[in-house]
């Protein structure tokens, strides 16, 4: 049903790779409307860890359209986060493209709901690939505690969302030895798409 919104950029960034753009998506109110509810119902958690920039556009609109979702946490590349000593927290990334390092802050992640003596986290992202962002993310999430209030908090990543699932990519193979996978759009394709 969404998949007819998509539009397809041979050779972007470079040579080889098939784009998948996922901007016509939010070019009309209802589709994007309908677009984040469904988002939302696959979420299990009230928490969403959510990379820049485009799992932004889709997973801050869950706050206020999905009542199962409280708190974003945004994980952003270098030098875009103000911090406090000791809130930072690097996570090393291999992405389709090369590696990278995304930055959270233990206080965001805080500002959520915490159920007994963990957070649970959904993973949000706008397209899953090779699966490298969500595996890293997933990895130093579940390492690290969180404190609140006094207290020491696990972080437990409860499932995988995305807007959209490359299947040639088998991305969802890796992934699903965390925790499940879902998507809501599936495209199959050569293994240069993107």
């Amino acid at each position: 049903m969404y998949e007819e919104y998509l539009k397809y950029y041979p050779g972007f960034p470079f040579k080889g790779i098939n784009f998948v753009d996922i901007i016509p998506l939010m070019q009309d109110k209802g589709v994007f409307r309908s677009i984040i509810r469904d988002l939302g119902a696959l979420c299990a958690s009230p928490n969403i860890v959510a990379p820049e920039a485009r799992g932004f556009l889709f997973a801050a609109p869950m706050l206020t359209e999905c009542s199962n979702i409280r708190n974003i946490v945004p994980m952003r590349k270098k030098g875009k986060l103000p911090f406090r000593k000791g809130d930072l927290v690097a996570v090393d990334i291999t992405k389709e493209y090369g590696k990278d390092t995304l930055y959270f802050r233990l206080s965001d992640v805080a500002a959520g709901k915490h159920e007994g003596d963990v957070f649970n986290i959904t993973f949000f992202d706008d397209v899953l690939a090779t699966g490298g962002t969500a595996m890293g993310v997933a990895r130093a999430l579940e390492k690290i505690t969180v404190e609140k209030d006094g207290r020491e908090y696990g972080i437990k990543v409860k499932d995988f969302v995305f807007l959209v699932e490359l299947d040639d990519l088998k991305g969802r193979n890796k992934l699903g030895e965390i925790a499940p996978v879902k998507s809501l759009i599936h495209l199959a394709g050569t293994d240069e798409s993107l």
